[in-house]
C-alpha cells in the first residue's frame, strides 16, 4: 500500500473528474483526493457560479436547465486542458453526450455511486438543490439513478460511496488509481 501511495503521490495523468449524482461527495471527497495526490482541485458547480456570476439554482430559475447544461459543458472544456488536477462534476454533466465524450477522451472519470436512499438523507440537508425543489428527494433520485446509472457506468472507475467517512472513498479511489497505473 505505501508503494502505491508513493506512486500517486504527484500524479502525472489526466486530469481525475469525479461524476455521480448530487449528495454522493464529489466535492468533498474531489477536495480530499487532491490533497492526497498534491493536484489542484476544480468544483465545475462554483466555476459555473463564478462565470454566471449567480447561484446554479438562480441560473435554472431565470434561464431553465438547458442553458445551464449548455454553460456547464462549456466550463468544464475549460477545466479539461490536459493538466493534472482532480475536478467535480455537478450530477448531470456527464449525462451531456458531448461533455461525456470530453470527459471520457481528455480525463478519468471517477463513478461514485451510492444508494438513492443514503443520497437522500444527505441531500435533505440543504435546499440549494434545483432538481429537488418541492419534490421528494428519494423519489428523484432513485429515478435519477435509473436513468444516469447506465450512462455513469461507462467511466473507467466506479467506487462505491458508502455511509463511512470520507477518507474511505479516497482510499478506494487512490486504490483503483495505483491499480489501474500499476497495469499501465
Amino acid at each position: 500500500m505505501l508503494q502505491n501511495q508513493l506512486l500517486l503521490k504527484n500524479w502525472h495523468g489526466r486530469p481525475i473528474v469525479l461524476i455521480g449524482l448530487m449528495g454522493v461527495g464529489k466535492s468533498t471527497v474531489g477536495r480530499r483526493l487532491a490533497t492526497r495526490l498534491a493536484l489542484p482541485f476544480v468544483d465545475a458547480d462554483s466555476e459555473i457560479e463564478t462565470a454566471a456570476d449567480m447561484s446554479i439554482a438562480d441560473i435554472f430559475e431565470r434561464f431553465g436547465e438547458e442553458y445551464f447544461r449548455d454553460g456547464e459543458r462549456r466550463v468544464i472544456a475549460r477545466l479539461i486542458d490536459g493538466t493534472p488536477k482532480v475536478i467535480a462534476t455537478g450530477g448531470g454533466a456527464f449525462i451531456n453526450p458531448e461533455t461525456r465524450a470530453l470527459i471520457l477522451d481528455s480525463a478519468l472519470a471517477v463513478w461514485l455511486d451510492a444508494n438513492p436512499k443514503v443520497l437522500a438523507d444527505r441531500v435533505r440537508r440543504r435546499d440549494t438543490r434545483p432538481l429537488l425543489r418541492n419534490r421528494d428527494p428519494a423519489e428523484v433520485l432513485t429515478e435519477l439513478a435509473r436513468i444516469r446509472n447506465p450512462i455513469y457506468a461507462l467511466a473507467p472507475i466506479h467506487i462505491s460511496s458508502q455511509q463511512a467517512p470520507h477518507e474511505t472513498t479516497v482510499a478506494a479511489i487512490l486504490k483503483a488509481l495505483a491499480t489501474r497505473a500499476n497495469d499501465q
